[in-house]
């Protein structure tokens, strides 16, 4: 692992960087410094598995062993705790790679509660993979937070929420939910892909981690898999990386390199991901073949004062139902678009189509996909940043008259 005068000396640089800058320029400069060696303004892509010493144990700059640390990694990473204001940001191989992660934090007999509408993966890593080491999940929906009240318990460590959901666009009040746990020690983590810190900062609403699928808005282009932690405290953070390190889930250097130029990008991206979805929005809510829209942005949706309180934006994701309630007619609806690509993922600067229970969530369990309301009808869009009046034409097109 690197060494104690290599943390010190990146903190230092850190540091250096920490002024009042606003987030437009944090997606460039935060966290940042030019190569030293050359003056080049991007990171280098450091391509080495390891560091020389000049004697036993006196590291250079504090790089050892790539596992432990890599500059282009590390430049990632702290761009990603400039651009959450979080104390120590970690990048994965995957985004689920970051949330086992989170969880082997926990030990046997503790308790996770998480929100019922979630990410298939992530329902899966849950259910399949960590209940096997005696690891206790409750899903609860977080509308009312009285609901979360209810079923904390002594064991409770973790509590997990996305917001916006997975695929039905549920909103959780972090604010609201931190100050439940906080009290309790108990920890909350918010996974923050839909929303992106240009939207959400969920550590400046009381959450102690931020998790994100770098492979959606971070990275932006539909060209890497990649994962992200941000950790409020130093503490949290140095135990996140122990088990980065010790368990080798990592990103690699190019790779970092891609999010890392993918971030600086960030808030023209959302802005018109954001715009652009809500007029299509707009659009379906009014079709006559559209049943019900879940969208943040729209008056209708039932937290609608929540999203402009607690969003700066409103996202680039949609959800839709047929009013004739058919599974034929959502199949039929993804067959005939051009613009849109079916395709798993979100967030990369084209737009996609996907059906979340033939798709996504086809892991959850249908009775569970049922009860939470993912209907063999629902469509969930991702919206790109192409041209508006292509989007719609395409929507319009494949919904028929």
């Amino acid at each position: 692992m690197d060494g104690t005068n290599g943390r010190r000396v990146r903190a230092e640089i850190r540091n250096k960087n920490v002024i009042q800058m606003k987030f437009n320029t944090k997606v460039i400069h935060g966290g940042q410094q030019h190569e030293p060696h050359t003056g080049s303004v991007n990171v280098p892509v450091f391509l080495t598995s390891t560091f020389a010493q000049k004697t036993p144990g006196k590291l250079q700059n504090g790089y050892e062993y790539s596992r432990g640390a890599n500059p282009t990694r590390q430049a990632l990473e702290d761009s990603l705790a400039s651009i959450e204001n979080g104390a120590r940001g970690l990048a994965f191989g995957s985004g689920l790679a970051a949330v086992d992660a989170v969880l082997k934090l926990l030990s046997p007999g503790d308790e996770v509660i998480a929100v019922d509408d979630l990410y298939g993966g992530t329902y899966r890593l849950f259910t399949r993979l960590f209940s096997k080491y005696q690891i206790n999940f409750k899903f609860v929906s977080f509308e009312n937070v009285d609901a979360l009240v209810q079923e904390v318990s002594e064991n409770t460590k973790l509590v997990w929420i996305e917001t916006p959901t997975n695929p039905l666009m549920k909103l959780v009040d972090i604010e609201a939910v931190a100050a439940v746990c906080r009290p309790k020690g108990i920890l909350l983590a918010v996974d923050n892909t839909f929303a992106t810190p240009f939207i959400q900062r969920p550590l400046e609403l009381g959450a102690d981690i931020v998790m994100h699928s770098a492979t959606k808005y971070l990275g932006g282009h539909s060209d890497v898999i990649a994962g992200a932690l941000v950790a409020r405290t130093e503490e949290l953070g140095e135990a996140l990386h122990f088990i980065q390190f010790a368990s080798g889930a990592i990103l690699g250097p190019h790779d970092s390199y891609l999010v890392l130029r993918g971030i600086k990008t960030l808030s023209l991206r959302m802005q018109r991901h954001s715009e652009n979805a809500l007029v299509l929005a707009q659009f379906l809510e009014q079709h006559p073949k559209v049943g019900k829209v879940y969208y943040p942005g729209l008056t209708s949706h039932p937290q609608h004062d929540l999203a402009t309180r607690q969003m700066e934006a409103m996202g680039g994701m949609i959800s839709f139902t047929f009013s004739s309630g058919e599974k034929a007619d959502s199949i039929a609806f993804l067959e005939k678009l051009k613009v849109f690509t079916l395709a798993e993922s979100l967030g990369g600067v084209e737009s996609l189509a996907n059906h979340p229970a033939l798709m996504t969530h086809a892991s959850i369990p249908v009775e569970k996909r049922q009860e939470l309301g993912i209907s063999d009808d629902l469509v969930r869009l991702s919206v790109g940043i192409e041209d508006l009046q292509d989007l719609k034409n395409d929507l319009e097109q494949a919904l028929g008259k």
